[in-house]
């Protein structure tokens, strides 16, 4: 599958956003952008200017979004960076090593 290169489309963003279970107050947040512009442009088409495209499409990608350019086996898409095994394995490790502790060793 051949990288997208085009701009974040409306629905491609819903797609990532369920796929990496964030939610529109996060990556607004991550983005930049108000919760509510981000709502507009994936329910009602709202246009993002190109920065704020880029912005959000970063953002879904640092949460393991990775988006993909149509080709001669199909349209393009959105899937997972990491396949269900990994996402157990990082859950795993990001609870493990205990309590942090406010000291300055």
């Amino acid at each position: 599958m051949k990288p997208l290169h085009a701009q974040l489309t409306p629905d491609l963003a819903r797609a990532a956003r369920a796929l990496t279970q964030v939610s529109v107050d996060v990556i607004g947040e991550a983005a930049a952008i108000e919760p509510a512009r981000v709502r507009d442009f994936e329910h009602r088409g709202i246009a993002l200017d190109r920065a704020d495209n880029n912005t959000l499409r970063a953002a879904l990608e640092e949460y393991g979004a990775a988006f993909f350019a149509e080709d001669d086996e199909g349209g393009y898409g959105v899937r997972r960076k990491h396949n269900a095994s990994k996402i157990r394995q990082l859950t795993r490790w990001e609870g493990e090593g205990g309590p942090t502790y406010e000291d300055d060793l």
